[in-house]
């Protein structure tokens, strides 16, 4: 994919219902660790994929096909381009969030059901924020990416330099100053959220609501392992918005589901 793929593409998915994609094509294409992809019929844009790597990690994302180039193998040839792509730059964890219709698909390339993502949501409150959340600073970054590279398995460093900002993140701190867990929103809304505890997790989210009003809503992505976690969140007034299964492939990943309470998007965890 190109920057001159991004208009097509972004309109293909629009038409299909799959939402605004337009931000995050123009992240994938402008970033060196993404692979964006398009398959193309007689100049016309009819597919998409994106591979990222985080160190030995990769996640594949944004498989798409219209309806009328279905069933005739391009999903499949988009998903493999896109993990020869991932295997080709080192990465031998491979993670995926799939949608229904894709995950016959994935299977048959050998992903494995690892786990679910439970996203919750809960409209603002009035509640102060914390007095020890606070806007991101510079120092903060090897703190995060040690953090994030506890809870995740994976090397997201780069990522956390691109989107951390002090009007993009936010950061818990312990009482020496060093952050204990952290969101980061990304151009496209999503927000990576990483805790090092539950009591941590839920005053950071917690935090989040109050920086709202009571007719909009914040989401928490919480891996399914996390129960304990999921269970607090409903005592505090939160709901299930829906449930997506994340799938593997490869090597085990050595990774803390509990440290982690939401995604920059599901195409890139």
């Amino acid at each position: 994919m190109t920057p001159a793929d991004v208009d097509p593409a972004t309109e293909l998915i629009l038409q299909a219902d799959w939402g605004d994609r337009r931000t995050w094509f123009e992240f994938t294409t402008s970033h060196v660790a993404c692979r964006s992809i398009v398959a193309v019929d007689d100049g016309e844009v009819v597919g998409t994929g994106v591979g990222t790597a985080n160190g030995h990690v990769g996640w594949v994302g944004t498989i798409f096909v219209t309806d009328a180039h279905r069933g005739h193998g391009l999903g499949r040839a988009l998903t493999e381009a896109v993990i020869v792509g991932l295997e080709d730059v080192g990465c031998r964890t491979l993670l995926l969030v799939s949608t229904r219709l894709g995950r016959p698909l994935y299977e048959r390339l050998g992903f494995e059901l690892q786990t679910w993502y439970v996203t919750m949501e809960a409209a603002g409150t009035d509640v102060p924020a914390e007095p020890t959340v606070r806007a991101f600073e510079a120092d903060d970054l090897d703190a995060m990416a040690a953090l994030d590279h506890l809870a995740t398995g994976e090397d997201r460093r780069h990522l956390l330099e691109r989107f951390a900002s002090p009007s993009t993140a936010r950061v818990l701190t312990l009482n020496d100053g060093t952050p204990e867990a952290f969101v980061i929103r990304a151009p496209w809304g999503g927000g990576a959220t990483i805790a090092s505890s539950s009591d941590s997790a839920v005053r950071l989210l917690q935090a989040r609501r109050s920086t709202v009003d009571a007719a909009h809503r914040v989401r928490a992505g919480i891996p399914a392992q996390n129960s304990a976690g999921i269970e607090r969140l409903e005592g505090l007034g939160w709901s299930h918005a829906y449930e997506a299964p994340r799938m593997v492939r490869g090597e085990a990943l050595d990774w803390r589901p509990e440290a982690i309470w939401g995604q920059f998007n599901m195409a890139l965890g």
